[in-house]
């Protein structure tokens, strides 16, 4: 199983991001955990500057915009 972070504060692009995470591990079949990160400190010390990001299993895959649903599910493969 992966684990999935999605770094940002909250906004719709952030949203966005985590209902992509979802939908593309869904439709791939693929186990993840995926979780929400909010708090400014924790971002910032995974070395995202812009968000959304996202981070699967401990490394910085992307950051700032909604990711392309094609590459998301590079990542998750």
């Amino acid at each position: 199983m992966k684990n999935v972070k999605v770094l940002g504060s909250g906004c719709a692009n952030c949203q966005a991001t985590l209902k992509l995470v979802e939908e593309v591990a869904k439709e791939l079949g693929i186990a993840i955990e995926l979780e929400k990160v909010e708090e400014m400190q924790k971002i910032v010390a995974f070395g995202v500057m812009s968000t959304p990001g996202v981070v699967i299993d401990g490394k910085v895959v992307h950051s700032g915009g909604i990711p392309d649903r094609t590459k998301l599910a590079g990542w998750l493969k």
